[in-house]
């Protein structure tokens, strides 16, 4: 029998799967360190894009010109996501959840190694932002099927009236990879300037070769989730699930799509457009800003389990309306504290932002896109809604900040507006959206 044996109990004339509890919590931490292992591998390149891609990968055409075209190489993985969760997710819902997750540790950890070993411009000339980008392709396939596949492996695993924290505890693996990334960086960033661009730069990226094996390692013990158990025993797998989403339930799809776009611009404003603003308009040390993207990190290993707590007791709803409203009265005071030059203002300000701005959603929207599909349907329902969502909005919000900073001739408040207009999506998003913790969702 395996020993992830489903435990039958029947509550009101409902039979309820609970894993059990030594169990449950190999699952929750498996996918929390392989989360945080593909999250790293992720956002070392975002780091990347605001410190040496533009001088490396693209050094032929003007500074300002060559910033916007190394975030659009990051936006790059970004529009590759919704493809890794079409995917995945057609897989994951077909196949089972386990089985995606050590393809898609694999897959981002081959990208991210490749990164690390490339020529730069200057030895291969235009191959080398060419294969870069391709790279880049690889690493938003591999993100874009990773997300929901280690978030149900959880929430199918969990009690219902605790969904809402134990999904938080998986998005973890966030903070940590950020933690990881930008310690990386800051430690290859004591040396020489010269050294670091020589190739100091690469060391992240080649890390990743451990990583990746400790994160394989991990999830290779993994076991399959009651929830999707009972799907293939019903004989009820979906045959392409992305068309009877689009199809059957497009309400649902563009909700899930629309809880995204306010936390992931958030997130791409303050921890990968402000280190190019801060560092560049601002003439600061990167330093500065690395240490406070490190502190708001640390911060919110604490805060995103609350948040996710939170939503068990108060609602997903209630949560969500509270993080818009605040994304939509600090968007310009966001811009004005960074102005200060101070590095504490800097630090404090980024720690509001990303604990307030994103760690809400962030640490509420694992269990509500989630359980806002049907078990058959729900791999590629969530990473759909999550990865396009993430697309148009993450991807292109660094792309988009950079380019109205030009066009604006140095004023942010274009940025501030930009980011109102999308916490306004996911505001009404949010309220169309049914309430569901504490619901069954099988």
């Amino acid at each position: 029998m395996a020993s992830t044996a489903i435990v039958m109990e029947t509550e009101g004339g409902l039979d309820r799967n609970e894993v059990s509890l030594a169990d449950r919590r190999q699952i929750v931490w498996s996918s929390v360190i392989g989360t945080t292992v593909e999250w790293y591998d992720f956002l070392i390149y975002g780091t990347a894009s605001a410190l040496v891609f533009s001088k490396l990968f693209f050094p032929s055409i003007d500074p300002v010109v060559g910033t916007i075209a190394a975030f659009g190489s990051y936006a790059v993985g970004f529009l590759a996501r919704p493809l890794g969760g079409i995917v995945f997710g057609h897989f994951g819902d077909k196949i089972g959840r386990k089985a995606m997750l050590s393809l898609t540790i694999m897959i981002m950890g081959l990208g991210t190694f490749l990164i690390g070993c490339l020529p730069t411009y200057a030895q291969i000339g235009v191959w080398a932002p060419i294969l870069l980008v391709t790279l880049r392709l690889v690493q938003g396939i591999g993100i874009g099927g990773e997300w929901g596949g280690a978030v149900l492996m959880v929430v199918e695993s969990v009690p219902a009236h605790r969904r809402g924290f134990f999904g938080s505890i998986v998005q973890l693996g966030y903070p940590l990879g950020v933690i990881l990334s930008i310690g990386a960086f800051a430690l290859t960033g004591l040396m020489p300037e010269a050294e670091f661009l020589a190739w100091g730069w690469r060391l992240p990226f080649l890390a990743s070769a451990f990583l990746v094996g400790v994160g394989l390692f991990i999830r290779l013990r993994l076991h399959e989730t009651p929830s999707f158990q009972r799907v293939k025993e019903r004989a009820a797998v979906a045959k392409i699930p992305v068309v009877e989403i689009l199809t059957e339930h497009p309400r649902t799809f563009l909700k899930a799509v629309g809880l995204k776009v306010s936390e992931i611009a958030y997130v791409s404003i303050v921890t990968v457009f402000s280190i190019s603003y801060v560092t560049g308009k601002l003439g600061l040390p990167r330093s500065i800003i690395l240490n406070g993207i490190l502190v708001a990190a640390i911060i919110e290993l604490f805060t995103i389990p609350v948040f996710g707590w939170l939503s068990d007791r108060y609602g997903r709803r209630t949560l969500f309306v509270v993080a818009c409203l605040f994304s939509i009265v600090f968007a310009f005071p966001l811009f004005q504290l960074l102005d200060t030059r101070d590095p504490t203002i800097i630090t404090l300000t980024v720690a509001v932002a990303l604990s307030f701005g994103q760690g809400i959603m962030f640490g509420t929207g694992a269990a509500w896109m989630s359980e806002l599909f049907d078990a058959r349907l729900r791999y590629s329902g969530a990473s759909l809604g999550f990865q396009v969502g993430a697309a148009l909005s993450g991807g292109f919000t660094p792309l988009i900040a950079a380019a109205l900073l030009t066009w604006s001739s140095g004023a942010t408040w274009p940025i501030s507006v930009y980011l109102i207009v999308l916490a306004c999506v996911t505001l009404v998003a949010a309220f169309l959206s049914p309430e569901t913790a504490r619901r069954q969702i099988d």
